[in-house]
């Protein structure tokens, strides 16, 4: 919270600082999980091809199978396992970058470290906010805003925790 924190003005107000849900990590760690079973998958592709082959007996222990592969098989199982965990390192840095706040006069999100992007927006120019959120977003109360400013465009925000009182926090800030 570092860059809101730097950016409030003299008179401005926090009002509400928005979270990542903790879906969000759930997702980024399936990504690795996901990484390791495809890898999984290519491993056995690879000993059932060597075996339709003929270069492995049927009844090759899979101890002796795995370090008999070629190369290439176990190259893009370990391929697979390392796209997998640069999935899992692009959320959470996604995650550990982003700020999202409402002050009294703004919309802040900030995402990056190095190369800094922020969107703000004059709580006085939103137009509109849409809730977005999947079934799995109403049971576990979370989801997307996308906020509609006058001649700006819209800003669709990350899945966040309690998006509804996000919102509200807005319409608060909007009515101050």
């Amino acid at each position: 919270m570092l860059y809101v924190q730097q950016s409030l003005g003299p008179d401005e107000e926090l009002i509400y600082v928005g979270h990542f849900h903790w879906m969000y990590t759930v997702n980024a760690f399936m990504s690795i999980v996901f990484g390791m079973i495809i890898s999984v998958f290519v491993v056995i592709g690879g000993i059932y091809a060597q075996k339709f082959l003929g270069h492995f007996p049927d009844d090759v222990p899979i101890n002796v199978a795995i370090p008999a592969l070629p190369v290439y098989v176990k190259g893009g199982a370990f391929l697979m396992f390392v796209m997998g965990v640069y999935a899992f390192a692009i959320k959470m840095v996604h995650k550990a970058t982003t700020e999202i706040a409402i002050t009294d006069t703004r919309l802040i999100y900030k995402t990056g470290v190095v190369a800094r992007n922020v969107g703000e927006m004059s709580i006085d120019r939103i137009e509109g906010v849409n809730v977005l959120q999947t079934v799995l977003g109403r049971i576990f109360n979370y989801g997307r805003l996308a906020v509609r400013g006058m001649g700006i465009g819209e800003v669709i925000l990350p899945p966040i925790e309690n998006p509804i009182a996000f919102r509200q926090a807005i319409e608060k800030a909007r009515s101050v």
